[in-house]
């Protein structure tokens, strides 16, 4: 050692070569960031005389403590380990590093070593890092997705639309993912390292994060902060105050960043799209293909009974006598994610529900999932995770009960197929609504629905009291699409099909609501004696006014109309409902198509006041990754009804490719109204 000359003069970990290959130069060109099951190459400047006798040899340490450390052999050629091959020429020794298809993911370091012909190391670097990923282009991977437009759309898009609303009225909203800005890969780590499971036995969770099944179970349980360190805080009903309404958030990355600045301190507030949002950019992130899933007309089951039972009393207040009740959402979300499943029986492997939203306990944490679609459509509820609770969710029937004084209860209706409508998803690299509700479920009404709901443990399905027999009332409720800020009329219906004048008391309620089904106010309600001759159909009118809905719709302004009818000789009422969201207007943006990098670029954005109320305390908030970092735009003064706004924003793009700019107006009475705007960067 007295007489040994230093042989590695310097390490060039050839970043911007290796990450162009492996995908991952959109995260960083400055750090070497691989892909498993994929080669990639370092070169070293070495001391040719001093290394001819000697040899070199690699090895890898995984975690902040060691706790993983990996001896990478030379030319061993193995797929199952890490191996490395040696050229050398002209002072330069080229090293070219296989990593395994099931390699751990994580933060490395790479120990390049100069040891003699007898094994002593004689001299060391430590000064390579890399970040290796999940790699959905190699064969071997199981997050391996053979399709090149799936993946550019399920791990490289930035942006998505998130569907929000109802099944009758879908909307939509833009969201920015932000899977390659600046330090999400590395609070995307973070997140794993602060896992119940990495807190209990970090070398134990290190050396299982090899598997997508268990990373994606982690991440579904750290999206969310219910007893753990987790990022989100949920809450469904204002006030907000002390942090951000769910429905203010256009972009994953801002909460991230909020979570990591604050030292795994949890982020206020989330909703269930934008736990599923932050989900579905963390396993981007990661390399596991994940699409962003709403579900219209969720059921949440509490007691796995398969139906959702709604109990009211005779005035039609809504009872909730186990503490906690079963419900319907207006939509629900959760993510997709594509992975093999070597743990269970062939056939289950491609598209699993993630949902990072705590509802229930999962072996003890608010997770759910990984659970196939497939397992979910063919009423396989034994396999894992969580497959009866996500079939309910799309499975349950509905069932409404009154509660008579006296404590009986009565069944009114059953309802069938009003549950898991029109599951939605962004298309492949389009803006448009792609439908996935047969990858769940079999159509409604079909033989094979019936035998999957009776494999799933549920003989025959409820059967509802026959509507249609002589005598009876068909009740329905319709609307159009009511524009917040105006005053609408609800129609009830009722058609006599008999040959009989029927005589009935009908009683309409209106109730302003939250989209997971909490009430938050009485707005109107009438109850009338009607006739209907015989084969006619008669219309009673509710009107539902602004000044009422206003002070009690939730941030996404829905109002719930239910309609009872008591026949008089009839001892079995009949109940329908209808969720009537409220739609906004939108932030008109305008952009020229195309921008150049660096050079100044002028967008204009409006907006036009649809209250017959002035807007008090009006601002924009304007964000766009690669184009301008949020920026908040106040108005000056009053916005009068039907007034139109515009202002006039300079920006200079510092990112190529098609970017997106997200805008949102608030005020004192209007809040969260979305715009968006798409440019091409060269």
């Amino acid at each position: 050692m007295a007489n040994y000359r230093s042989c590695i003069k310097d390490v060039d970990p050839k970043c911007r070569e290796n990450n162009l290959a492996h995908h991952s130069g959109e995260i960083d060109w400055k750090r070497l960031i691989v892909r498993r099951g994929q080669p990639f190459a370092i070169s070293a400047r070495c001391s040719e005389s001093a290394l001819r006798p000697n040899q070199l040899a690699l090895a890898l340490h995984l975690g902040k403590r060691d706790e993983v450390v990996i001896k990478v052999e030379k030319g061993s050629r193995s797929k199952d380990a890490w191996w490395f091959a040696e050229e050398v020429a002209q002072g330069q020794v080229l090293l070219t590093l296989h990593s395994p298809a099931d390699a751990i993911i994580g933060h490395y370091c790479l120990d390049v070593l100069v040891t003699s012909p007898g094994g002593h190391v004689l001299e060391k670097n430590d000064k390579i890092k890399f970040h290796l990923l999940y790699n959905p282009w190699c064969r071997d991977d199981a997050v391996y997705l053979p399709d090149e437009k799936l993946l550019q759309e399920y791990i490289m898009n930035e942006h998505g639309i998130i569907y929000v609303g109802s099944s009758d009225y879908i909307s939509s909203r833009h969201w920015h993912f932000g899977q390659f800005e600046e330090n999400v890969m590395d609070i995307c780590f973070e997140i794993l390292d602060n896992s119940n499971d990495a807190l209990r036995n970090s070398e134990k969770d290190m050396k299982q994060r090899w598997d997508p099944v268990y990373v994606g179970r982690i991440i579904s349980a750290m999206v969310n902060s219910n007893g753990d360190r987790g990022v989100l805080v949920g809450r469904w009903q204002e006030p907000y105050t002390d942090g951000v309404s769910p429905s203010k958030w256009t972009s994953s990355v801002p909460i991230l960043q909020k979570w990591s600045d604050g030292r795994a301190r949890p982020v206020k507030y989330g909703q269930c799209w934008v736990y599923a949002a932050v989900g579905c950019t963390v396993l981007r992130c990661l390399g596991i293909p994940t699409r962003h899933i709403t579900n219209f007309a969720s059921a949440h089951d509490t007691d796995g009974n398969l139906s959702v039972d709604f109990l009211f009393n005779e005035k039609m207040e809504s009872l909730d006598t186990r503490g906690r009740s079963d419900s319907s959402w207006n939509f629900h979300c959760w993510v997709e994610s594509w992975m093999k499943r070597a743990d269970l029986p062939q056939g289950n492997d491609g598209w699993q529900v993630l949902d990072p939203t705590p509802q229930e306990l999962s072996d003890g944490e608010f997770c759910c999932g990984p659970c196939p679609v497939t397992a979910i459509k063919e009423g396989n509820l034994g396999v894992k995770y969580d497959a009866p609770f996500i079939f309910a969710e799309v499975n349950a029937d509905i069932i409404h009960w009154i509660v008579r004084r006296d404590g009986r209860r009565q069944k009114i209706r059953v309802f069938q197929d009003s549950v898991g409508i029109n599951i939605s998803t962004k298309s492949v690299f389009s803006n448009n609504r792609e439908d996935v509700t047969l990858h769940y479920k079999h159509p409604e009404g079909s033989k094979k629905e019936r035998e999957v709901y009776e494999k799933a443990g549920r003989p025959a399905r409820e059967t509802s009291t026959d509507m249609t027999k002589p005598g009876k009332l068909q009740m329905t409720i319709k609307h159009a699409q009511p524009v917040f800020g105006s005053d609408f009329d609800v129609v009830v219906q009722l058609k006599n099909e008999g040959g009989a004048e029927v005589h009935a008391r009908l009683t309409t309620l209106a109730t302003g609501v939250t989209y997971n089904c909490r009430v938050r106010g009485e707005l109107e309600r009438q109850t009338k004696n009607v006739s209907v001759p015989a084969h006619k159909v008669h219309k009673e009118v509710l009107r539902v006014r602004y000044d009422d809905y206003a002070k009690c719709v939730s941030e996404n302004n829905v109002v719930k109309v239910m309609a009872l009818l008591e026949v008089q000789g009839d001892n079995e009422p009949d109940m329908v409902t209808a969720r009537i969201p409220l739609s906004l207007p939108e932030v008109l943006v305008e952009l020229p198509g195309t921008a150049v990098i660096h050079q100044t670029l002028t967008g204009s954005i409006s907006f036009t006041n649809p209250l017959p109320v002035p807007l008090k305390r009006g601002v924009f908030t304007v964000e766009g990754a690669g184009l301008v970092s949020p920026t908040e735009v106040k108005m000056n003064g009053d916005i009068g009804p039907g007034q139109k706004v515009r202002v006039k924003l300079n920006f200079s793009p510092v990112r190529s490719g098609v970017r997106k700019l997200l805008v949102d107006f608030d005020s004192d009475r209007l809040m969260d109204v979305k715009g968006a705007a798409t440019v091409v960067v060269i």
